[in-house]
């Protein structure tokens, strides 16, 4: 049985760093490591083709060739993968579809043949068996988690891996913490799952035998949410690991108690992590109580952000707007918290009320639920009814991101970052597309951009005073670019004045 992997097409948002991967000649962030894995738990026989749409076009040719079709979405990719469900249907074919997007919502999509939700490790083998023998049934739910220690070494032959910034691996399923807006404990639990260190050291010599050298993303919803097995297992087989090989620097996801643990963050940066994704959400104390981020309350948030800098991980920030307990203040307050930190990369979006979040049940009991959940931090929407009122919600929003991703503040934080933060003990070798990358950036941002004061004047900065984080310095600059185009294209609109 041939067996097509379709993977739908992500629009331009802060993640997709559009913008950005242009310089490096990429096509996309990062592959369907989802699709990978369910790949490597189908029969061994049955022939397999991937087609990622943010890489390439699905062909007829394409669906032709296939006998049945897998596609896994997450509410973003909601009108590509709409597109390409009517595309497989209009041509015969059977679609077999799973992934956050149709666990969350499975009445929403009649034409799907086939809903195999929740982890495949557990519903995948069920559905295959009623296939064989010919008593397939339209939906298949798991009853409880799988042990993620029997999950196989993703398919990476299924993809050109040089059309990708980045590649990616998981150690764990779950979260500890139960944010009322986060979808992650509904699908995954809230006790962390994780894969032994043999696993993850085979996963990471088959990327490193196919030829990878460069960032390998941890996607992990909270790296940490099992710190005892970290400190133990993990990052001492990776210190192991990386002893004899050259690049592969890995980022990953966590909550902001890392910064509480000097020795877990020496040993991260020690293993080859570089940087770290963080929520954040708000400076509101009110507002955190509202969501159960009760890890981020009663802290110092911008010391903590400088102990994470001054390890050598550098901080990526997420941040919310439109809790009910937001003060007119907010906005002002988030400029402000989001200047003295240095967070250059500060992803900022409405408040949004996922299906399947206690968030999104408490709203739909005040009847606050308005639209579907697009699942997109920046197209100046939101699906509930905030309490400021929507027309103060969005235009707080709007001219927050007009001022935090203007050319001087943007390059005041990437000076303030690369002013804290340690020079990481592990860097992403030189090679031919990341030297054009520095020439293509003098030219676009240093000639051509509107930018291109703040750039020169980074780069001299820069070489003055940390010399070895120039290649970061030049990174930044790039995603700079992207999150301004990111701005004027989607939350100002095309006819909106550029950032003067």
């Amino acid at each position: 049985m041939n067996i097509l992997l379709a993977y739908p097409k992500f629009p331009e948002t802060f993640w997709s760093f559009t913008y950005a991967l242009g310089f490096i000649k990429k096509k996309s962030a990062f592959p369907p490591l989802g699709l990978l894995t369910v790949a490597a738990l189908l029969p061994e026989q049955w022939p397999k083709r991937l087609v990622d749409e943010n890489t390439e076009a699905l062909h007829d040719e394409d669906l032709t060739w296939a006998d049945l079709v897998l596609v896994s979405a997450m509410a973003l990719q909601r009108k590509s993968v709409v597109q390409i469900i009517t595309r497989c249907k209009a041509m015969g074919l059977k679609v077999v579809a799973g992934g956050p997007l149709f666990t969350a919502e499975p009445d929403a999509f009649d034409q799907v043949d086939h809903l195999v939700l929740d982890e495949a490790e557990l519903t995948l083998p069920a559905f295959l068996a009623d296939l064989e023998n010919g008593r397939a049934k339209k939906i298949y739910n798991a009853d409880g988690y799988p042990d993620i220690r029997a999950t196989p070494v993703p398919l990476w032959e299924l993809v050109p891996m040089h059309r990708y910034a980045s590649l990616n691996i998981q150690y764990s399923r779950g979260c500890p913490f139960n944010c009322e807006f986060c979808n992650i404990t509904a699908l995954f639990g809230r006790k962390p799952r994780i894969k032994t260190p043999q696993q993850i050291v085979a996963e990471l010599d088959a990327i490193y035998q196919a030829g990878w050298r460069g960032n390998i993303f941890f996607v992990d919803d909270n790296f940490i949410g099992n710190k005892r097995s970290l400190k133990e297992q993990l990052l001492p087989a990776l210190i192991d690991w990386r002893r004899d090989k050259k690049g592969c620097v890995f980022f990953t996801e966590a909550s902001i108690n890392l910064a509480d643990d000097p020795e877990l963050m020496d040993m991260m940066a020690a293993a080859g992590f570089d940087s770290v994704f963080i929520g954040i959400e708000t400076p509101e104390e009110n507002s955190l109580a509202e969501c159960c981020k009760t890890h981020n309350q009663n802290r110092n948030l911008l010391q903590d952000v400088k102990k994470i800098h001054r390890s050598g991980l550098q901080v990526m920030g997420g941040f919310i707007v439109g809790f009910d307990n937001d003060p007119p203040s907010i906005f002002q307050r988030q400029i402000d918290f989001i200047q003295k930190s240095g967070i250059a990369t500060a992803m900022v979006g409405l408040l949004q009320a996922p299906p399947g979040t206690r968030l999104f049940e408490r709203l739909a009991r005040e009847n606050r639920v308005s639209a579907e959940f697009s699942g997109d931090n920046v197209d100046g929407r939101t699906n509930i009814i905030p309490a400021m009122g929507l027309d103060k919600l969005i235009d707080g929003y709007r001219a927050m991101m007009k001022q935090i991703y203007s050319p001087r503040q943007y390059y005041q934080r990437v000076r303030r970052i690369l002013g804290e933060l340690k020079v990481p003990a592990a860097t992403t070798p030189f090679d031919r597309q990341r030297i054009l990358a520095f020439w293509r950036a003098c030219l676009r941002l240093g000639v051509l951009g509107k930018e291109r004061f703040q750039y020169w004047r980074l780069l001299a900065w820069t070489m003055a005073r940390k010399p070895r984080l120039l290649p970061l310095a030049v990174t930044l600059a790039i995603y700079g670019y992207h999150y301004r185009r990111i701005c004027e294209l989607h939350i100002f609109g095309a006819r909106t004045p550029r950032f003067l």
